[in-house]
């Protein structure tokens, strides 16, 4: 299997990825790179500087393939634009009018193009849909997590779950016709019916998307992550109180018992379980997200943002002030790249991140894939555990166990 050459370093970028690191405050089970408090509200924050700091950005990430940031006539135009974070729903719709500006100068971006916006549904979080709508905002992803009060308080979350009906009433309004929730399962206190009727209560909105995430509460400061050049922050002193008291209550029985649930009910409901975590109805799968399984070249802007080229995995540090100087440097200097790492990838380790990504998608990957050595005794192994099947049309993908077991198989990939 050649993923390497399938995907060339030389590919124009297909999508971007923007990092908008900002909330109102910080769950305690939250990884991703974010700021809060004066740093996100009130006289002090930090959002416009953060805001010229990504629009330089953007057009030193362009100019590899452009003339002084601006978009090459040869080069194909951005198939996807996603707004991630943090909460970037906060940003006040000049701001975001600013960054899709800068895009479309920078690279342009493709008529019908995917352009996603991450929000929080509370009142006070969501920002305004049709605004956001008028900027271009085509497809809302919405960190719902819960419909119970006392799951969301446990996972420190602001919003009621009647804000998010309201959220996605506001966005429908707005004309958005995309909207996607994200619900969290295996979450401390949570029960089997507490999570079925957050699953009706979700697909009663009507939203053409559902991503389901297993509550991960990991470490990356034992992953060695949050160094200077880390694309991690530290967590806080109270976040490690609240994962040691919360990982004795997650049990992996009762999550495989959820996953199970909901892969009947969103079937039945119409929806497709197209990877792991994602379900759509047809014609709303996530664009951006399946360049990522499909290992496209992706740019990436903002602290601790990641991109691949198809051979190269680059990432920005996570330290906001470091990227703020390197970008907007002052005293007459020129602006630098941020701070960060990369990470070039052999053929072996593309041909085993091929295979995993592949496997993550509903439709797997063909048997072909299998038959080189490092892979087979990994395939013998899945297919007598019942993890893998194959398809009539020489094709292998992963059972609803193997969807379980996954993260075994593919360590025996790596």
């Amino acid at each position: 299997m050649s993923s390497v050459a399938e995907f060339p370093a030389t590919e124009p970028a297909f999508g971007l990825y923007v990092h908008l690191p900002f909330c109102v405050s910080i769950c305690p089970y939250c990884d991703f790179v974010v700021y809060a408090g004066a740093d996100a509200r009130g006289p002090r924050n930090r959002i416009e500087i953060l805001v010229d700091a990504l629009i330089v950005e953007i057009g030193l990430r362009a100019r590899s393939g452009g003339t002084a940031g601006r978009a090459d006539p040869a080069r194909r135009p951005l198939s996807t634009v996603y707004l991630g974070g943090g909460t970037p729903s906060l940003l006040p719709v000049g701001s975001l009018r600013r960054i899709l500006d800068a895009i479309r100068t920078a690279f342009g971006i493709a008529p019908g193009a995917e352009i996603t916006l991450e929000a929080n549904p509370g009142p006070d979080e969501r920002g305004d849909p049709a605004a956001q709508a008028a900027a271009g905002i085509t497809r809302l992803s919405v960190g719902a997590q819960s419909f119970a009060p006392a799951e969301l308080k446990r996972l420190g979350r602001r919003h009621s779950p009647a804000d998010i009906g309201l959220a996605l009433d506001a966005a429908r309004q707005a004309g958005i016709r995309s909207i996607s929730l994200d619900l969290l399962y295996d979450v401390p206190g949570q029960t089997l019916d507490s999570w079925a009727d957050g699953l009706e209560r979700a697909v009663s909105l009507g939203p053409e998307h559902l991503s389901l995430y297993a509550l991960s509460l990991d470490d990356p400061d034992a992953e060695g992550l949050t160094g200077p050049g880390g694309d991690h922050l530290p967590p806080s002193a109270g976040a490690r109180r609240w994962r040691k008291r919360a990982r004795p209550e997650q049990d992996d029985d009762r999550a495989a018992a959820m996953y199970h649930l909901a892969v009947h009910r969103l079937r039945e409901a119409g929806f497709l379980g197209y990877e792991l975590a994602n379900w759509a109805l047809p014609g709303h799968e996530s664009r951006h997200n399946l360049g990522y399984w499909e290992r496209r070249s992706i740019e990436a802007v903002g602290p601790g943002a990641h991109a691949f080229d198809g051979r190269v995995r680059r990432w920005n540090a996570a330290r906001l002030d470091g990227y703020i100087a390197a970008l907007l440097p002052g005293g007459g200097r020129q602006p630098s790249l941020p701070p960060g790492g990369e990470e070039i990838l052999d053929s072996t380790s593309a041909a085993a991140e091929s295979l995993i990504l592949g496997l993550r998608l509903d439709r797997g990957v063909p048997l072909t894939a299998f038959l080189e050595p490092p892979f087979m005794d990994a395939f013998d192994w899945a297919v007598s555990a019942g993890l893998l099947e194959e398809t009539g049309d020489t094709r292998v993908h992963l059972t609803t166990r193997g969807r379980l077991l996954s993260n075994e198989l593919f360590a025996r990939l790596i």
